[in-house]
């Protein structure tokens, strides 16, 4: 039975519903002291359902997240790829890609403690979930690899995966610590960005910059 306060949805219209508890969930996971309590009886709360509506869409609490997840990861990675899209050359596509990613993290702290926060026991989540990422870290592992100058780069693909992987971690330490930490007095968000692809690229810091510029104005 609905609670009061929300009417039922229209005949056929049972994909509101689903969308509503998605974008819920996703709020919910975004906006809590501590998202791993969340539980579906919250959920149903905050869309204005019985918490029994939710099994016709999503088995349990972790199928529900691990959709969220998924459209969180999405989006970030169509935010990267659009970013990418009008990049003239190697390192400006990694820049862009970066950029993108970084700034994404920093200007929505919630959504990003969400897909990377770690605040999920694996219990509700399973690991698997966040297997949705993994195309977001090929394409830079890709990007990469095309960027970096010529010299001592790695020479296998598990060592290109590993650059990726360190890049990837050296991003993240900088969001999350920007995201924490606000109230330290941080260089700007794109000045250590391009100190850091300077250093895994062989790439100068003002190279770098120069093609940073376009995509973060």
């Amino acid at each position: 039975m609905e609670q009061a306060g929300r009417r039922r949805n229209p005949r056929g219209q049972g994909q509101v519903l689903r969308d509503q508890l998605l974008e819920a969930t996703a709020r919910l996971l975004a906006t809590m002291d501590r998202p791993e309590t969340l539980t579906l009886r919250q959920v149903a709360r905050e869309v204005g359902v019985a918490p029994a509506s939710i099994y016709g869409h999503f088995a349990d609490l972790a199928t529900l997240i691990e959709q969220v997840l998924k459209l969180r990861y999405d989006e970030l990675e169509r935010l990267m790829n659009d970013a990418a899209a009008a990049a003239t050359g190697p390192l400006a596509e990694l820049v862009a890609r970066c950029a993108a990613y970084a700034h994404w993290g920093v200007e929505h702290p919630g959504e990003y403690r969400t897909i990377v926060g770690g605040a999920m026991p694996e219990q509700v989540v399973p690991l698997n979930a966040h297997g949705a990422g993994e195309e977001l870290l090929n394409a830079l592992v890709r990007t990469l690899a095309a960027a970096r100058r010529q010299g001592d780069e790695p020479s296998t693909a598990e060592e290109h995966w590993k650059a990726g992987l360190i890049l990837w971690t050296g991003m993240h330490g900088l969001v999350s610590l920007y995201n924490s930490h606000g109230n330290l007095p941080w260089p700007p968000l794109d000045d250590l960005l391009a100190q850091l692809l300077s250093l895994h690229t062989g790439c100068t810091k003002a190279e770098v910059e120069d093609v940073m510029a376009p995509h973060t104005t």
